[in-house]
This record gives C-alpha cells, structure tokens and sequence, in this order.
C-alpha cells in the first residue's frame, strides 16, 4: 500500500494525474523497471537518458520515491538543489517529502499555500513531461517520419517536439542523422500554430535560427537569444503574422520554466543553451517545430519519399535545361506562387522568356530537404545554390523551393530567393 501511495505521487500523480492503478504502471513500464534494475541503479539509468545532471537527479528522487525510499529521495534532491538552487520543481519535492517526515507522499504540491494552484500545475506538468520522456528513452534510437537531408553545410539538425516539451539534437553523420542528445524546452503559454501578432503561441514549420543577439537583453531571455526566421515564405503565403520568434534561455531566478509558459518562443535553460552555443554560432542552424513528433522504426518509405522527390527535382532541372517550357510548368502547382506572382503569372512570363530557346546552363548544389511538419499534406523545404548561365544573364543564388504532392506527384508550390 505505500508503494502504490508514493507511485501516486511520484508518476502518476505528476505523469498522468489519475488515481493510482496498476494497468497505469504497466503502461508506463515501471513494474518491469524497478523488477529489472532495482533502485540502487537508477542513478545510472537516469545518466544514459538525462540531458542534464539536473533532470537525471531529478529523475532519480522520483524513481526512489516510488520505491518507497523517502530518505534516499530527499538526499537526492537535496543534492539537486545544491547544484541547481533556482530549479522550482526540485524544491516543491523537497517540501512535500520534509512534510511527510516518517509517512508516505500522497499528494504532489502538498507543501501548504506559499504556491499558488496554477503554479503547482505548471510544476505538475513540468514533472509529467520529464518523467515521460524517461520512460520513452527508446524513441532516441529512431528517425522522426519526416525527410531530413540535410547538405553538408548543416553540421547539426534541431527538432522540437512541441507535445513533448522536449528539443532533440541530430548531427548530419556521414551515413545519415545521428542522435545526439535532447533537452526539455518551454513552448507558448496558448500552445502551437501561430497566426497573429501577440497570440502567445509557438509556430510549427521549418525555421533556421541566426546568429547569437549581440545587443544586451532582458534578464527574461536569460543567457542569450537566437532568433528564428519566423514568418517564413510558407507563414507569409498562409497569411501569418508576428515577429520575434526566438531560441532564448531562462531568466538568472530560474532554471526552467513551465512546459507552456513562454510569448511564443522556445525556451530552455541557460546551462542547455549553453550547450548548444557552438552549434548555434555558426548560424543558419536548422530548427523544425512539430506538435508531437511520429518515431519510426523503419524508415523505407521515408527513403521511397526521398528518391522521389529527387528524381522530380532533376526532371525539373533537365526541362528547364532544355527549355521546354510545358514540361517545366508541369513541375508547378496551379497553386504555386512567388513573391505576389501566381501560376499564371508565372507561367505567361516563362513562356515570353524561353520562347527563343536560349541555350542556357544551370547547375544546382549544396542541395537540401527538410519536411515540413503540416498534418493536411506532404511538404518539403528544399534549399540549393543556383548558378545560372545565358547569353543574357549571369548569377549565382540561393535558391528556396517549396514542393508539396499533388496526385502522387511532387509539385513546386513556391520559389523564390532563400
């Protein structure tokens, strides 16, 4: 009966805020946890999945008191707090277990009323995704259901998982993404999708953060910001508004704040931030923002995907090449447009502009793919340099597509300077 009372407070009453029952913990795959390893090992277990030794201290005293083991949990947490003073969460635990002195825990925030409800409920939740993310370690050993290609410009690849609460870490291997760590992050206090100035939500899409600001800041952005280049083409052409969508830290008071808590940006911590500074010098860095992140096992269709949409973008290439106007314009969604100009207007001016066939080279390189995370569709982002030859023009470009699948095809619906 203890066990089952600190499991309420521990997992479930900070996971899944239910009372306790075991077709719960099973679901959670805590029974075979504690069977397997017993908690004299979950310091280690912690360490292989933590992104932080906050998280894994904290993860540890939650596992200890779980098990029943009250004391060790407090020690625990007391070592946490040393290292991390300002971590909110690690002193509401440390008030409830010096408040259960001798008894077992059986509710989460029962410290008295220094903090209010809705801060209990932020901490709450804070608790539920951490523990959450412990208990689905394996999900670091898969590939998101999104093609990513990276060119070899992109050292690192960021995704955020905005359902998770938590900022993954892949580095562009030679033989494909490789994870390498993640970190829980704080996204809009009204959650994702943003379409308006000052809606308080975070944007899903593909984004690629800036250069460290260089102007001093708040204390509220905490060790630094990293702007992100919110709105997009896709934002501008689906009529989003806002501005100042940023990677930012947390302020000196803080080290993490609510899962939901942020003006529309992603947050973390400043020790997280830190850790992903020489990363994020370089500029440029990818940063795809999804709500909830699908995990595959098998990623053949992915690949499928991927060829697919490479052989389109060479078709495309060769029929401009050879100027064959009609072919070319079959590569465009009757949607498409770019920068104010629609299909048609597109179409009117390729057509004067090829009518004389002029010989032309064009080459493309530093090619890459990031899907794009749109639950109504299949979208990819594809980013190249252009150099492009005729008898009347010479440039050399960045170039930005975005190809969306239109009757099992592969189809351009935006073009324009990146």
């Amino acid at each position: 009966m203890l066990i089952k009372k600190a499991l309420t407070y521990s997992l479930l009453t900070a996971v899944t805020l239910v009372p306790w029952n075991a077709t719960a913990v099973n679901r959670f795959s805590f029974s075979n946890l504690l069977s397997k390893t017993g908690v004299g090992e979950v310091a280690t277990l912690a360490t292989d999945v933590a992104t932080s030794i906050a998280e894994g201290l904290l993860v540890k005293s939650l596992l200890e008191i779980s098990a029943g083991k009250n004391q060790q949990a407090l020690a625990t947490v007391e070592q946490l707090i040393r290292s991390t003073p300002n971590f909110k969460l690690a002193h509401l635990i440390r008030g409830d277990l010096l408040l259960a002195q001798g008894k077992s825990l059986t509710s989460f925030g029962g410290t008295g009323d220094s903090i209010s409800p809705e801060a209990i409920q932020d901490l709450r939740e804070e608790a539920r995704v951490r523990i959450e993310r412990y208990l689905e370690k394996n999900s670091t050993l898969k590939q998101p259901n999104l093609i990513i290609a990276p060119n070899p410009q992109h050292k690192h690849v960021i995704l955020v998982d905005t359902k998770k609460s938590r900022l993954f870490l892949y580095e562009n291997a030679d033989a494909g993404l490789k994870y390498m760590t993640d970190f829980y992050i704080t996204v809009g206090k009204n959650g994702v999708g943003k379409f308006t100035e000052g809606d308080k939500r975070t944007p899903i899409g593909v984004y690629f953060a800036s250069q460290k600001l260089k102007q001093p800041l708040p204390d509220l952005y905490g060790d630094g910001a990293y702007p992100l280049n919110y709105p997009n083409e896709w934002d501008r052409t689906n009529n989003r508004k806002g501005s100042g969508i940023w990677l930012h830290g947390t302020p000196s008071s803080t080290f993490s704040r609510a899962p939901r808590a942020s003006d529309g940006c992603v947050v973390l911590s400043n020790q997280d931030l830190s850790a992903l500074s020489e990363i994020l010098a370089v500029g440029k860095t990818p940063v795809i923002i999804a709500d909830n992140l699908e995990w595959l096992n098998d990623t053949g269709n992915l690949q499928a995907e991927k060829d697919s949409l490479n052989k389109a973008i060479n078709n495309w290439l060769n029929d401009w090449r050879a100027q064959d106007t009609d072919k070319y314009l079959s590569y465009y969604s009757k949607d498409f447009s770019s920068n104010g100009i629609n299909y048609q207007q597109w179409s009117e001016h390729k057509h004067r502009v090829q009518a004389s066939k002029p010989k032309v080279s064009i080459d493309i390189s530093n090619i890459s793919m990031f899907g794009y995370p749109d639950a109504q569709r299949r979208l990819v982002v594809v980013d190249f340099v252009q150099n492009f030859n005729s008898p009347t023009l010479k440039n050399k470009m960045q170039k930005r597509q975005y190809w969306i699948e239109e009757d099992n095809r592969w189809k351009i619906i935006y073009e324009g300077s990146a």
